[in-house]
């Protein structure tokens, strides 16, 4: 794998747990409120405690047609014109999504994928007294990801995820072992993000024989590939994302992982 490549798949890990399952979510004016059957006596329920409401059963189009309905969704979900230009410039949307989330349960790459959201720019280190680090600017070409991928509704996204789960699930019987439940494949690939050590200090790299930079720290060495791409976001960026996968996790209600 090239140098400039590394880097690039950084994005494309957290993005196919996150920014494909948000874009994925309906707008709130297609999640219509329960109607109760009969007046309601007690008094309101403190917002605090309220239930997601239940989701309506929205017809979906088969898989192999479901790109258009995704980019009919997507389109107004963020101010940030990346989101579009991810989704037009691919196909087969859905099935991209089980394949990534899967990879990234068994600590695989992504890259396949979900190619199509690279980052601009070539990965980049500063060297200070023969030593290699991670350049600022290599973790600020994921600062758009992290945006997006932030910026989403959490409630909403998690609500959605469980009307269009008919069609993840049919993409990821496609790919997975007989008895593999994608609910527990992605509570996996969650956990692996979450598990990911972010250290506070620079990122210390070492170019090694070859085309690739290797990590230094021997505990940063040894995480898988799907770990050690969510470092190569930057500090901030990860932190934040895997913040963001803590939220989804609990409102999406997911099993415990089992890796």
């Amino acid at each position: 794998m090239s140098k400039p490549m590394v880097a690039a798949i950084a994005a494309l890990v957290v993005l196919g747990l996150g920014l494909i399952w948000f874009a994925l979510r309906g707008t709130p004016e297609e999640t219509a409120p329960a109607t109760p059957s009969q007046p309601v006596a007690a008094a309101p329920t403190p917002p605090a405690q309220q239930e997601t409401p239940p989701t309506p059963t929205v017809p979906l189009p088969p898989l192999g047609q479901s790109d258009a309905r995704v980019r009919e969704l997507v389109g107004p979900l963020s101010a940030i014109p990346e989101l579009q230009k991810w989704l037009a410039s691919t196909e087969d949307l859905v099935r991209r999504f089980a394949t990534a989330v899967g990879n990234i349960s068994e600590g695989e790459s992504p890259r396949a994928a979900l190619s199509f959201m690279a980052p601009p720019g070539p990965f980049q280190v500063v060297e200070r007294e023969g030593r290699a680090f991670i350049a600022p600017e290599s973790f600020a070409r994921y600062d758009t990801v992290a945006r997006v991928l932030t910026s989403l509704d959490t409630r909403v996204s998690a609500r959605t995820y469980q009307t269009l789960k008919p069609l993840i699930d049919e993409a990821y019987r496609e790919i997975s072992r007989p008895g593999q439940r994608f609910d527990q494949t992605l509570a996996n690939a969650i956990q692996r993000m979450l598990d990911t050590p972010v250290p506070e200090s620079e990122l210390e790299v070492v170019d090694t024989p070859g085309v690739n930079y290797a990590y230094v720290a021997p505990e940063l060495e040894r995480l898988s590939a799907a770990q050690k791409h969510l470092l190569r976001m930057g500090p901030a960026n990860a932190r934040a994302i895997q913040e963001k996968l803590r939220e989804l996790r609990g409102a999406l209600a997911l099993p415990g992982a089992s890796r």
